[in-house]
């Protein structure tokens, strides 16, 4: 029995002086991690991953932001820091450090976010091509608030003169700017909104013919260079800006007696716009109706209320348009159907608007009656 128990000591004793030479292969590894502000991460997750071997040690940070561990073995890591546990599952890296040893000794990491920043600013820690890139970037942030500055001014300048009638020094103040950057729409659309403002006082109609051409020219450029920029970055307003700059370009066309351009560009605003429909739609029938094209006028006008049934004018000038094609039988002018609920339906809305007297002398010229309330609910009896 002695000898056995001797035997079962020796192996126990054995196997004691083999195991410890795993437990002295370890290191403690701890730290403390700060956001950008300089306050604690708090809940935050730092995983250590082995270089040699793969194996990961996840560690979670306490409300001081510090995290520890005992029994990380010896070796080099990449330490990545991560917000939370759901940017860990997601692999949203907040900050990793690359190659960091794991002695045998205290090994203390910390993340500090706000320091990290001010070296990232700094330069410190880029190797060469990086620096060089990013003094190359920081030139050209200079150069493009240089630019828009030089810009901006001119721009407000601009504005003052058209503010003050003077079109033909807004024009030489935005033809400057655009030699000084010929890649900003809302240049080349101001430019073209100085030759439309200037085309009407014109007394030379070659002239004023002329300056509408410039500004249709100059509205074009300003859709073409907005057009490029939606295709890789879209802001929430863009849409409104190149309709406004169709509407624009329509404007001038028409102005310029270039009614199927006006058509087609009002058009193209109403369907970048939709919420702006109604307004695109009412000013082709305003374009059709000025060049005699009754029915295509009438289409464009139903096309406004369909978009919005509340626009009052839009009624109007349907009605005015429908009328035109009233005829004589006998001593009666007979209108189309639906001109007398066209003007009513005006009424309805503006009883007291500019146009009502001339829609009711409408009505009555047809032999129809004044209906200003129509269109609108019947109230219900009292209980």
């Amino acid at each position: 029995m002695k000898k056995h128990f001797a035997v079962f000591a020796f192996v126990f004793l054995m196997l004691g002086l083999c195991a410890s030479p795993v437990f002295a292969q370890s290191g403690t590894v701890k730290g403390v991690c700060k956001d950008v502000d300089g306050k604690p991460l708090a809940d935050a997750v730092v995983v250590f991953t082995n270089l040699d071997n793969g194996q990961k040690y996840t560690l979670k940070t306490n409300k001081k932001g510090e995290y520890f561990s005992l029994g990380v073995a010896a070796g080099k890591y990449n330490v990545i820091l991560y917000r939370n546990a759901d940017d860990l599952k997601a692999n949203k890296e907040l900050f990793p450090i690359k190659g960091v040893p794991v002695t045998l000794d205290e090994n203390p990491i910390d993340f500090d976010l706000q320091k990290e920043q001010q070296k990232a600013a700094q330069g410190v820690g880029l190797t060469p091509e990086q620096l060089k890139q990013k003094q190359e970037a920081e030139e050209r942030i200079k150069k493009e608030n240089s630019t828009i500055k030089v810009l901006n001014d001119r721009i407000v300048a601009a504005n003052a003169d058209m503010k003050a009638g003077d079109f033909d020094a807004a024009i030489a103040t935005l033809t400057e700017a655009t030699q000084t950057d010929a890649t900003r729409d809302v240049i080349w659309a101001q430019l073209a909104d100085a030759y439309r403002g200037s085309a009407p006082k014109q007394t030379d109609p070659a002239e004023k013919t002329k300056r509408l051409q410039e500004a249709v020219a100059d509205y074009q450029k300003a859709i073409d260079i907005k057009q490029k920029a939606m295709e890789t970055k879209k802001d929430a307003d863009d849409n409104k800006k190149l309709a406004a700059y169709y509407n624009n370009m329509a404007d001038a066309a028409a102005r310029s007696g270039k009614v199927d351009d006006a058509v087609k560009a009002y058009t193209q605003a109403a369907q970048i716009n939709p919420d702006g429909a109604a307004g695109y739609y009412f000013n082709i029938g305003a374009v059709l109706t000025n060049a005699g094209k009754v029915d295509d006028a009438i289409a464009a006008f139903d096309k406004c209320i369909a978009a919005d049934p509340n626009k009052a004018d839009a009624y109007y000038q349907k009605g005015v348009n429908m009328i035109g094609k009233a005829t004589l039988q006998g001593d009666k002018m007979v209108a189309p159907p639906g001109t007398a609920e066209a003007f009513q339906k005006y009424l309805a809305l503006e009883p007291t608007g500019q146009y009502a007297d001339v829609a009711k002398q409408m009505l009555t010229s047809i032999g129809a009656s004044v209906e200003t309330g129509f269109g609108a609910k019947k109230k219900g009896a009292k209980n």
